[in-house]
């Protein structure tokens, strides 16, 4: 899993403050970009958008959809975008195609890739499945999975150059085949995919995706992170 990445593309400035300027417009007379001198500093908008929006579970997300953050996430396997890719309220996703991305198999053929760069397998270790039966997956069950994905990587650039289109070659890739993605999605989005994959229930790939997105979150917007890592992380509590 250590090839996991999440790197911000894009992140609006101020977004605690632009939550709170949203909030005040709900109840003030006044228009409130006329006051912009007068707004609390970042810290301090935090704390009151903590107070009066979701302090004693209030739970007015509204005014939290307003500021916007852009990922790029690279390096996990397709079976990932699957699961996130349904949560497409205020979520935007371009996802590399297998189409105009397929020189990356052809690149493990020839030598200038490796092949865990290109296709994701589990590391060795004990799981379980849905049901809760246990299982090794072993060093010799995983290594001949390695070969599967070297075999389906030269079948792929045999039909390559028997002349069919990568579109159609795609369908010989192995199914978790890394993809690299950008994702934007306002802050009360991003919490909506984190109640749902952050829970100790969720598949592992994507639980290490929440980490990640939880470590830009506490730098982009740090009084609500912190509130929600605090009152609702893990606990798959509904979505907001």
């Amino acid at each position: 899993m250590d090839l996991f990445r999440v790197e911000v593309l894009s992140a609006m400035p101020n977004p605690q403050q632009l939550v709170w300027a949203a909030m005040h417009q709900d109840y003030s007379e006044n228009f409130v970009v006329d006051e912009r001198d007068q707004f609390p500093d970042e810290a301090r908008a935090g704390e009151l958008i903590i107070k009066h929006l979701l302090q004693g579970n209030r739970g007015h997300f509204g005014p939290i959809e307003h500021p916007q953050i852009v990922f790029n996430v690279g390096f996990f396997p397709h079976s990932t975008m699957q699961q996130l890719r349904t949560h497409r309220v205020g979520v935007s996703f371009d996802v590399q195609s297998g189409r105009y991305s397929g020189m990356r198999i052809l690149d493990v053929i020839e030598g200038k890739r490796a092949l865990e760069e290109v296709f994701y397998l589990r590391p060795v270790d004990y799981y379980s499945d849905r049901q809760g039966k246990k299982y090794f997956y072993s060093p010799e069950q995983r290594q001949a999975d390695l070969d599967w994905c070297l075999e389906a990587c030269k079948r792929y650039k045999q039909r390559i150059e028997e002349g069919l289109s990568e579109e159609h070659a795609r369908g010989l890739i192995p199914f978790d085949v890394r993809q690299h993605f950008v994702m934007s999605c306002n802050a009360r989005s991003l919490m909506h995919i984190l109640d749902l994959r952050a829970k100790a229930d969720a598949q592992l790939e994507i639980q290490k995706l929440c980490d990640l997105l939880m470590v830009h979150f506490k730098n982009w917007m740090p009084a609500l992170a912190d509130w929600y890592e605090t009152n609702r992380l893990g606990k798959a509590r509904l979505s907001p």
